[in-house]
């Protein structure tokens, strides 16, 4: 079964102007109706770091959940947000950034890998407790801009760490569009193949000429779980200055033969009002 992880958060994190919580609500309660399995709605971090999501809980006050069978996920950099993002029963899963560079993780969460470790640690042990599940993002997974030794070993090695903390999601994460097919498709058959407890997700930031080889190489080597956003709106403020933007969500469903369960119709209403929110 496919899952698509729809990103509204990703896509407006990087917004200087900032978008007011009422239209972040209507248009997240817009994607609610659409069937995504997930939607990533929102961040609790220092309001100095991302300034856009500092109304992430007024947000998530004013969205609709009756009617539809998506999940909520939310961002978080340390065990002050988990702890913030545990006390709100209606978020399903917390997504903590880990990097393969050290830099990165130090300009994203200020901490080192190994202290990003000790805190996923820490944060696991939250999730379980307040019944989230904990998504990992393996950022800088495909190569980093920074000159550091990147290696697929290194990926490797931080994923066994992850599977010992009993982490059940890991997204391989492209946070600057440097992904192909031929550093996609060895670290999706192997990880899968090493680890089937974990499932594999794919976070794709790609240029809109590039985003069906990355698709196609992650999904024929396994991955059935794929982030993105509307019209590939985002990217990561934290990444470089240039943003690239994120897998488009209506390109990645064309390549889909199989029914995804979406409404048509709804995802059309959803297009037409992402217009509105990221003009």
């Amino acid at each position: 079964m496919i899952k698509i992880i729809e990103c509204p958060r990703d896509a407006m994190q990087g917004i200087s102007a900032f978008i007011p919580t009422d239209v972040k609500a209507a248009y997240i309660n817009q994607l609610l109706k659409v069937g995504f399995d997930t939607i990533d709605f929102g961040s609790f971090v220092s309001p100095k770091a991302i300034p856009q999501l500092k109304d992430t809980a007024q947000v998530l006050a004013q969205l609709d959940l009756e009617n539809t069978n998506s999940k909520l996920l939310s961002i978080i950099a340390n065990t002050r947000g988990a702890t913030d993002a545990c006390s709100f029963e209606e978020i399903n899963y917390l997504g903590f950034p880990l990097s393969v560079s050290e830099q990165f993780q130090q300009r994203n969460t200020k901490k080192s890998i190994a202290q990003a470790l000790s805190t996923i640690e820490e944060i696991q042990n939250l999730s379980v407790k307040n019944n989230k599940e904990l998504v990992v993002y393996l950022s800088m997974a495909f190569g980093n801009p920074y000159g550091e030794n990147h290696h697929p070993e290194i990926v490797a090695e931080l994923t066994e760490k992850l599977h010992q903390l009993e982490i059940g999601i890991v997204a391989l994460s492209d946070t600057i569009g440097v992904s192909n097919p031929t550093n996609i498709a060895p670290l999706f058959s192997t990880l899968i193949q090493e680890y089937p407890t974990i499932e594999f997700g794919a976070h794709f930031h790609t240029t809109t000429d590039k985003w069906e080889e990355k698709v196609e190489s992650a999904y024929k080597n396994g991955c059935r779980r794929f982030d993105a956003a509307l019209k590939g709106y985002g990217g990561c403020p934290m990444a470089k200055d240039d943003l690239v933007g994120n897998m488009p969500t209506e390109k990645l469903i064309t390549y889909f033969t199989e029914d995804l369960g979406l409404n048509p119709l709804e995802l059309e209403n959803s297009l037409d009002l992402s217009t509105s929110v990221f003009k």
